[in-house]
């Protein structure tokens, strides 16, 4: 029996999640104009997130992310560089995926390109217009608002506000309710970049494109939708109109939204160097586990403010976390499932409402303990305690950055030579080696008479 209870942005509740074992799952993806900032960052990585607890929970999960390869900016910054959109797009794309990789986000199950679905946006933009609530204008083909009862149920805004038969020039404009571009007629500025439909010569406008591959993947009515909650208003509110406007079924069932980063306590701005990407992070030569840590430590509706201070204490957080683990398998390498206290209060925090501070509380108790009372341990309390931090870490995602290694001959010629000097009360000896198997990228705990040993990360 799944128990995940989550705040619905469309309703206003926490509300428990579908009891169906396969979870539709669409996951607002990047314009690939540029680097992803890490505001961006922490909402895909709270993304995952919930995809992990969910699959953790029993569920199968679909997840689909789109990715927006044709629009304004990515039409103007390809023609700054003098490249082809597809070359353009495909770098920014490519690096996407990487920061995905080292912030250790699971692959969605698909990822899709808008250019490679422009079928899909036109075969719905020719539904709309069929229904009524799309009409043509110099070349471009406009959504109604007014003609969908509904609009503005996502973000609530009022009806009395919106601009009837007014096109709005930005698809982006996050103030202005007016009708939006579905397809966008070809000019001058677009250069190469057009597609001849039956539509017109154009290209799609940003808010299909998800309509129309969540609808291909996922179908007209689907579990979760997700992204930051700067794209409530218009993006989803637009999704909506159309997708149910197309369909005349219900289209997502529970919204998912994530807060917004601050940095030193304001808004990121490159006029501000504030503004910050994966490669600012690697540049200081600060793990990418650190900045993973730092975003899920925060509940997701809670505006998490960066500093570089906060980011060290999530480094030593993962690191404390991760020696306990490591000392955990000088005992055993095995792990012995049973249920715990604990694994069942980590997981009751995070079916109300994905509370990760109290969840990783209840964590670092246990790492408080194993730390503590190391010394102290056998193969069956340390298999039992391995199974928890394993089980814990399939939501968290930060262990998986620990390698565990075999000694070298090297290694275990020092650590013997090591224990003998210990046992010779040699201690000026002892330290020396220690340092010098610290050199070798391995990191001991002496408990009593015994050593333990972990290997650097």
């Amino acid at each position: 029996m799944f128990m995940l209870k989550l705040y619905n942005t469309l309703t206003n509740k926490i509300e428990e999640i579908s009891n169906e074992k396969e979870i539709g799952y669409y996951t607002c993806g990047p314009t690939v104009y540029n680097y992803a900032h890490i505001g961006n960052l922490r909402t895909y990585t709270l993304q995952d997130l919930l995809k992990r607890f969910l699959l953790f929970e029993g569920y199968k999960v679909k997840q689909v992310m789109n990715l927006t390869d044709v629009d304004d900016k990515t039409i103007r910054d390809s023609q700054k560089e003098g490249k082809s959109l597809k070359e353009y797009t495909r770098f920014y794309e490519k690096a996407f995926l990487q920061d995905l990789k080292k912030l250790n986000i699971l692959t969605p199950e698909v990822i899709c390109r808008a250019t490679e679905h422009i079928e899909d946006m036109v075969s719905k933009i020719e539904e709309l217009k069929k229904k009524g609530y799309a009409y043509e204008k110099d070349g471009s083909t406009y959504y109604s608002i007014t003609k969908f009862k509904n609009y503005g149920k996502l973000s609530k805004i009022k009806l009395e506000n919106l601009k009837a038969n007014t096109e709005l020039k930005d698809e982006y404009d996050k103030e202005n309710p007016s009708d939006f571009a579905l397809w966008k007629a070809w000019n001058k500025a677009d250069g190469k970049v057009f597609w001849e439909t039956e539509l017109g010569k154009g290209r799609p406008g940003w808010h299909i494109e998800c309509s129309a591959m969540s609808r291909k993947y996922l179908g007209d009515t689907f579990e979760l939708h997700s992204g930051g909650v700067d794209l409530i208003f218009p993006h989803h509110e637009n999704e909506i109109a159309q997708s149910e406007a197309a369909t005349g079924k219900p289209f997502v069932k529970h919204w998912y939204h994530i807060e917004h980063l601050l940095v030193n306590d304001q808004k990121m701005a490159k006029s501000l160097k504030n503004f910050y990407t994966l490669r600012d992070i690697e540049d200081k030569k600060i793990p990418t586990y650190a900045l993973r840590f730092f975003f899920i430590s925060a509940h997701y509706k809670t505006r998490l403010n960066f500093t570089w201070e906060s980011l060290e204490s999530a480094m030593n957080s993962v690191k404390s976390m991760i020696e306990a683990y490591a000392l955990l398998l000088n005992y055993s390498k095995k792990v012995k499932k049973h249920k715990s206290k604990e694994l069942e209060a980590f997981t009751k925090e995070l079916e109300n409402d994905l509370n990760t501070p109290e969840a990783i509380a209840v964590v670092f108790k246990k790492v408080k303990e194993i730390k503590n009372d190391i010394a102290t341990y056998d193969v069956e309390r340390a298999s039992k305690d391995l199974y928890f931090l394993k089980e814990v870490d399939k939501v968290l995602g930060v262990l998986e950055y620990y390698k565990d290694k075999k000694l070298t001959t090297k290694q275990k010629e020092l650590l013997e030579e090591r224990n003998r000097a210990r046992k010779a009360k040699d201690y000026t000896k002892a330290d020396e080696l220690r340092k010098e198997l610290n050199k070798d990228g391995l990191n001991l705990k002496d408990t009593g008479e015994k050593t333990l040993y972990y290997f650097e990360f």
